[in-house]
């Protein structure tokens, strides 16, 4: 269930942004001639509710001259429960299964959650790191994914150019995909009632849809100091397609008693069919007589009124015979999209409303700390432990999702 979960995915892209990633920025990669090979597993829990196991593996061949190829493959299975998007009420609810052949019960004040969420996707990513002259450099990639329900291709390529004695890189990049969307059930119409009943069926706008993401990139990279670098991005991306997640559900109250449940008591959620998004991004990256210290703030902002702040911090301390330990922390606040509706009242509906409570105004706070030992052949192990906590900020009290996450890594060259 890609569209289920994919604000799941992205906490997941949060965990994993550095499994198989160096701390260098562009132009300042190992050109080793052997082969490396990186491997990981990561285990993601949300208490109470979706639980991941994600193994990666990527390998890459140094071909000299600063040349190299590669390719990386993951493959992830999800299982639990899914928030489906309506609220807890003081009594029982019931629900239909996204195919519409099975119901469900949440108890009285409790969040619904879907218990029907299974998911697994594979993923393989190949990339081409090119010099085309002594000052330029690009990489070119192409990625594609598959899930019982989406599939996923797309292309990418970047361009650095050296300047100031390599003290300055200016980079240039754009990345396109198109998805294709085929969702158990269908693709509702949008705002149409969800039935609560395995003998209603549900208004279906048909059986697939698609969807294209594109993304331009412009960066500055400038060496600041012997031991500093600091590197500047801008971002803007175009999403155009089928964008609304048709596994979520808006609740809809009486007017005369908001949290009594309407005659029609839940919607489809429907979101805008495009969306502009901009992120502007800075890092800093300062080694003192060992340790290295990384920190970035990111700033977000999008034509459906989302913006969120986004601060990350982590403290590499070196110690004799190889080791280190790496602490983390990480805080963003998200303020909501215009189309956000905790619930809706009876006879007051829009034409854009979701419920997902990832579109809301929100906290993310997560603390960790990573272990990693080096051997005298260059193979690296690490273990990265953290925990994560999502908090309503606004007006919509959705209870918070505390998670867990544990991560193994593994690199060696040969």
């Amino acid at each position: 269930m890609q569209l289920n979960n994919k604000p799941i995915r992205q906490s997941l892209a949060l965990a994993t942004a550095t499994l198989l990633a160096g701390t260098s920025m562009p132009g300042y990669s190992a050109d080793t001639g052997d082969w490396e090979i990186d491997s990981g597993i990561l285990y993601y829990s949300e208490d109470g509710r979706v639980s991941a196991i994600e193994p990666v593996i990527q390998l890459r061949k140094y071909l000299g001259d600063e040349e190299a190829i590669s390719a990386r493959l993951v493959v992830d299975s999800l299982t639990g429960s899914s928030a489906n998007g309506a609220r807890a009420t003081d009594s029982p609810q019931t629900f239909t299964s996204p195919s519409g052949k099975k119901t469900y019960t949440t108890n009285a004040n409790e969040t619904p959650l879907d218990p029907t969420f299974r998911d697994s996707r594979v993923a393989l990513n190949t990339q081409w790191d090119k010099p085309l002259s002594q000052t330029l450099r690009g990489v070119f990639a192409f990625n594609g994914s598959v899930e019982h329900d989406y599939t996923s291709l797309g292309i990418s390529s970047t361009m650095a150019k050296d300047f100031n004695q390599r003290n300055t890189t200016l980079t240039a990049g754009f990345a396109l995909s198109h998805d294709s969307i085929k969702p158990l059930g269908g693709i509702p119409v949008g705002m149409s009632a969800a039935p609560t009943s395995t003998s209603v069926s549900k208004a279906e706008e048909g059986s697939k849809d698609t969807k294209i993401v594109s993304d331009l990139l412009l960066g500055l990279t400038q060496v600041v100091g012997r031991n500093t670098l600091m590197q500047l991005n801008y971002n803007y991306g175009r999403d155009t397609g089928y964008l609304s997640d048709p596994y979520k559900l808006v609740s809809v109250m009486r007017n005369d008693d908001p949290d009594t449940l309407a005659n029609t008591p839940y919607l489809y959620e429907k979101r805008p069919d495009s969306k502009t998004r901009n992120a502007l991004y800075w890092k800093l990256v300062h080694q003192f007589s060992e340790d290295v210290l990384h920190l970035s703030y990111r700033y977000y902002w999008d034509d459906w009124g989302l913006s969120a702040h986004t601060i990350d911090a982590k403290y590499r301390y070196e110690f004799a015979g190889r080791h280190y330990l790496m602490p983390h922390i990480r805080y963003s606040r998200q303020y909501q999209a215009d189309f956000y509706h905790y619930q809706l009242s009876e006879g007051d509906i829009p034409s854009y409303a979701s419920a997902d409570y990832r579109l809301a105004d929100m906290s993310t706070t997560t603390l960790g700390l990573k272990y990693g030992i080096q051997t005298q052949s260059g193979s690296e192990f690490s273990v990265r432990a953290e925990v994560m906590t999502q908090q309503s900020e606004g007006n919509a009290p959705f209870p918070d999702v505390d998670a867990n996450i544990i991560q193994l890594n593994y690199s060696m060259t040969f």
